[in-house]
């Protein structure tokens, strides 16, 4: 269901997933550390293996951008440059890896993969593949960064060694067990008498403006850190805490936790080492910098909001649909 806010946006309802969400896998965890049965499932016929290149998925450009994947007999021909394979679950009845590979030259423009696709950042893909598509483009991203990050042990500073069909590592000298992680960061919409709170980077492009955002630290719930946040970056105070819907971002590997809060106090005071600018937006100019955002480039220096690739555009659009 669509709620319309103008003539030129339709705005969703929460329900629908995020860019990055709505995994169409099955994750098969339970056969994750049967080695035997992993090994069977790489030679099925209808395995499916993505290539990762510097952090990038193998993409099939075209009006319909999808996923490059690879069949058992192509991933044979690189196994020298393979860095991790690692499962990613089941589509159906077939089994999908990921594949990181680790060489210094592209071999989609000058190896083996040339003419299958070309690597494509995940951010720069993202809204031109299809839901599920960039669901598993973020999975195997983050879990083949993962790995990158931790070859070594965390708590004796030896080499480690993948496991659980690339789902873990283990430590063979001193046995430590080490897991993915997922970073929780809380991002929030400060509402207050009919406007919202909006804060800017000096990394963001001229004129745009985004949600309050910052990680949960350790002992705090969701509700204590999104008031900390809010107070720390613009010494605005938050009552209530409503959480709204959350979004795997995978960069390297973050759960954005979108919250809308109710704004207590009104005048800002902006952390500068955290923020260039802040400040309170109408219902009327939220709708203008939405539009932008979906019809103009970055750079004309006008109020805009960020790409519907980002929670922070999703959670104003959920604040304009419940002021309709």
């Amino acid at each position: 269901m669509l709620v319309s806010i103008s003539r030129t946006m339709d705005i969703p309802l929460p329900t629908d997933p995020h860019i990055f969400g709505g995994a169409p896998l099955d994750r098969d965890a339970n056969i994750r550390r049967d080695e035997a049965a992993i090994e069977a499932l790489k030679v099925r016929e209808n395995a499916r293996f993505l290539p990762f290149w510097d952090l990038r998925g193998l993409i099939v450009p075209g009006e319909q951008p999808e996923l490059a994947w690879l069949p058992m007999s192509e991933l044979e021909a690189i196994a020298e440059d393979r860095a991790e394979v690692v499962y990613l679950g089941l589509d159906g009845d077939a089994p999908c890896f990921a594949v990181g590979l680790a060489g210094e030259a592209n071999p989609a423009k000058e190896g083996s993969l040339e003419g299958r696709g070309k690597f494509i950042d995940a951010r720069t893909i993202a809204t031109q593949l299809g839901g599920p598509d960039t669901a598993i483009l973020a999975q195997g991203r983050s879990l083949i960064d993962w790995h990158a990050r931790h070859r070594f042990c965390a708590a004796c500073g030896a080499p480690t060694e993948a496991k659980s069909a690339g789902n873990s590592r283990t430590c063979p000298a001193c046995n430590a067990e080490h897991f993915p992680r997922t970073d929780p960061v809380a991002i929030m919409l400060v509402i207050r008498d009919g406007k919202c709170l909006l804060g800017r980077k000096n990394m963001f492009p001229e004129g745009m403006y985004s949600a309050l955002a910052g990680f949960i630290e350790v002992g705090e719930t969701i509700e204590e850190g999104v008031r900390r946040e809010i107070f720390e970056e613009s010494g605005v105070r938050a009552g209530e805490v409503r959480y709204h819907s959350s979004q795997p971002w995978p960069f390297p590997s973050s759960l954005m936790i979108g919250c809308i809060a109710e704004g207590l106090t009104e005048e800002i005071t902006i952390d500068e080492q955290e923020l260039d600018h802040a400040a309170w937006f109408s219902r009327a100019e939220i709708v203008e910098g939405m539009e932008r955002a979906l019809t103009t480039a970055p750079g004309d220096g006008k109020f805009r909001m960020p790409h519907p690739i980002a929670i922070a555009h999703q959670l104003a659009r959920a604040w304009l649909a419940e002021t309709n």
